[in-house]
């Protein structure tokens, strides 16, 4: 039974994972979207929209400080996040992103989906 197990583990090892998550969500922010398949995706909404409600707290020591540790490798995805994507989210109380199904792909058959922001 998998009961109270939230998380997926994209068959990929815990130290793995958190580093290709990370890696993703700097991706979105750099660029704006983010295609991949159906539960990567979901996993990857999961920390941006953390990401987002950490940022929108304001351009202070401590948020900066709580997400470089988040994110520890760019810094200019920083600086957009903060400059340039929190500020449209402070009034909105949550839901900063949307997953669109893009059907499945041709070689391996599995559901990709296509992450990006309200």
């Amino acid at each position: 039974m998998r009961h109270q197990n939230g998380r997926t583990k994209l068959n990929l090892k815990p130290s793995h994972k958190k580093s290709m998550v990370r890696n993703q969500v700097i991706h979105l922010i750099t660029y704006g979207s983010l295609t991949s398949t159906k539960t990567t995706v979901k996993e990857v909404q999961r920390f941006a929209e953390k990401m987002v409600t950490l940022a929108r707290e304001g351009n202070n020591f401590n948020a900066r400080r709580r997400a470089k540790a988040l994110l520890p490798y760019k810094e200019e995805a920083l600086i957009k996040l903060f400059t340039e994507i929190a500020p449209k989210y402070v009034s909105r109380p949550g839901g900063y992103t949307r997953v669109i199904p893009m059907g499945k792909r041709m070689s391996d058959t599995a559901e990709v989906a296509r992450l990006e922001w309200v």
